[in-house]
């Protein structure tokens, strides 16, 4: 193989100074900060939620299943590639990768805060420190900014900003402040994300009502089978809301949703516009939503074997594998073996579109 994986889904480990150090001073004492907890030990604490949050499952990657647990880890316990530029290259070495598209880990769940002006705030900071994580491996770390969306106007300068920091596309929250994702006015951001070649990214767990905390029938482990609806209902709603027929180049990233449901979500959506669209009304479509998912929406997954075997009734050019390092859902430090066995019966161009090219291509990365 002449490649090597570029992961399309990776994370870090937000340092205790990420906010504290960086965030603008009138908020300095709201900032997101680490406090020591006798249970759950070393927890990010934020101003206006209720729970503070535990870095153990945070930074899981490589554990046994029956270590994994919720808290008392201390950042002495880490992957310090979560932080540190220089040790993650040398984590990507034992995984196989070339390079990783970077997500926030803390901020995931600080686009759920309800004070837009204090998000803000905290993604300002937090995009500040992640430039300072990218800078020195330019061509193997590649950080996706966080965006607050108060306004449209605002989301256009903070589209700019993050092209000018060097960022290959932005995290946007699962719930903007005005209207909704499907409005007409949200047209010359969209706009915008084109004509700067930024793919929009939705991440499962920032859209308030897909989290592992969201009150779920039966054992707590069932709460994991939601934690996908969240990116489904964006994606609907784009589709159904005409989004892509206004802004047919606009590229957005279903991200760690995995892929393998994506059929029949496309069969159940094209059913429903067919024989349903008149009383469950929706925008009137240029074309099926199954055409829309098919070019406009990439998927990323990490282990999911079923849209492999799926790939035929999906966009094999919009599929990109990910390990999800460090967080407990990772491959790391298994991905080779992993992806052995889950791509055996891929062609070497399928392979080489899902594994490489796909994401490069996406986020314009240089060649490996």
């Amino acid at each position: 193989m002449d490649y090597r994986p570029i992961s399309a889904d990776s994370h870090i480990t937000e340092p205790p100074d990420c906010y504290t150090a960086r965030i603008d001073r009138s908020w300095k004492d709201k900032a997101p900060h680490i406090v020591h907890d006798a249970k759950f030990g070393d927890v990010f604490a934020i101003d206006g939620m209720k729970k503070p949050i535990p870095m153990g499952l945070i930074a899981a990657a490589g554990r046994d299943p029956k270590d994994l647990r919720f808290g008392a880890d201390n950042y002495k316990d880490l992957h310090p590639g979560g932080w540190d530029p220089v040790q993650r290259l040398k984590d990507q070495d034992r995984d196989g990768v070339y390079g990783e598209i970077i997500y926030p880990s803390v901020g995931m769940m600080l686009c759920n805060h309800p004070d837009f002006d204090y998000k803000k705030a905290c993604f300002d900071a937090y995009n500040l420190w992640l430039q300072e994580f990218c800078d020195p491996a330019q061509d193997r770390l590649f950080g996706m900014a966080q965006l607050a969306m108060r306004s449209v106007d605002e989301g256009i300068g903070e589209l700019r900003k993050a092209k000018e920091m060097g960022f290959r596309g932005v995290m946007m929250p699962g719930n903007p402040q005005v209207e909704d994702y499907d409005s007409e006015i949200y047209g010359p951001f969209y706009e915008a994300a084109i004509d700067l070649g930024m793919p929009l990214s939705f991440h499962i767990l920032t859209s308030g009502s897909d989290t592992v905390a969201t009150k779920t029938r039966g054992a707590k482990i069932n709460s994991f089978q939601s934690i996908i609806r969240g990116c489904q209902d964006i994606l609907g709603m784009m589709i159904f809301g005409g989004v892509f027929d206004r802004h047919p180049d606009l590229k957005v990233v279903c991200v760690e949703a995995d892929a393998g449901w994506a059929p029949h979500w496309m069969y159940r959506a094209d059913h429903a516009y067919k024989r349903h669209r008149y009383w469950l009304t929706c925008a009137e479509l240029e074309r099926m939503p199954s055409d829309y998912f098919k070019e406009n929406i990439y998927l990323t997954f990490q282990d999911d074997w079923s849209a492999l075997k799926a790939k035929d009734q999906m966009n094999t050019d919009r599929l990109m594998w990910a390990n999800d390092f460090p967080h407990s859902d990772s491959t790391w430090p298994w991905s080779q073996d992993l992806l052995a066995e889950h791509t055996k019966d891929l062609t070497a161009h399928e392979k080489r579109r899902i594994l490489h090219d796909n994401v490069r291509e996406l986020y314009n990365l240089p060649m490996n």
